[in-house]
């Protein structure tokens, strides 16, 4: 992979979903948080047909493109192909790494783990990043399984050379620990798609983040 796009697994990682918040589209979704300063986009809906997401997402490869933003498709991999998202991103549930890879060499491709095992099978089969969690309690993902703990993206980090993005539950209350913890990237949904002004809630998010990743570095963490 090019370290242009390397350089862009950082910051804040915005997923949407239009069931939190119904009247928010995920176009309405994106562009906030793209206003607001996110570094990645993922399109997640589990409900709507490709056909019906087609338009939508191709707008939102349109704005994402223009801001400079990574845009990913949750799950829908011949979806993300059609409308020339980055990547795509897939759970432990869906299309196998290696066959995703296989089929779209030139894709990102994320992997969601949430131990020291699943994570050095992800790096094996391809994938360029790993969503690890749920970190913190979450309700937004109904499967999302018990919280695993700050802890535990350390004890990836050490299991595999790949960028984090640490998921679930994160919110502005704990956003800074995400980063001192050492993930490259925070997930986050609730936190901006239910949120009154999604810009104002982005940029604050971005900015604690942030400070939790500089307080990393000036402790000298590795």
């Amino acid at each position: 992979m090019s370290m242009p796009r390397l350089q862009s697994f950082r910051g804040l990682y915005v997923i949407t979903d239009v069931v939190l918040k119904p009247g928010r589209s995920h176009l309405e979704i994106v562009q906030a948080a793209l206003a607001g300063g996110a570094r990645v986009i993922q399109l997640r809906d589990k409900e709507a047909a490709d056909a019906d997401l087609l338009e939508e997402a191709r707008a939102i490869r349109q704005v994402t493109r223009a801001a400079g933003a990574l845009f990913l498709v949750n799950d829908r991999f011949e979806l993300a192909r059609a409308v020339d998202a980055d990547g795509v991103h897939l759970g432990q549930g869906d299309l196998p790494a290696r066959e995703a890879r296989r089929r779209w060499p030139e894709a990102i491709l994320g992997i969601s783990v949430d131990d020291e095992r699943t994570a050095r099978q992800a790096e094996a089969d391809g994938a360029d990043y790993l969503g690890v969690g749920p970190i913190f309690a979450t309700q937004t993902k109904g499967d999302a399984g018990p919280a695993i703990g700050l802890e535990q993206i350390g004890r990836i980090r050490a299991a595999s050379h790949l960028p984090i993005a640490a998921i679930g539950g994160i919110g502005l209350a704990n956003i800074a620990a995400v980063g001192a913890a050492g993930a490259e990237m925070a997930a986050v949904i609730s936190a901006v798609v239910c949120a009154p002004d999604m810009d104002a809630a982005t940029r604050a998010l971005a900015a604690e983040f942030a400070a939790g990743q500089a307080r990393r570095q000036a402790e000298g963490a590795c």
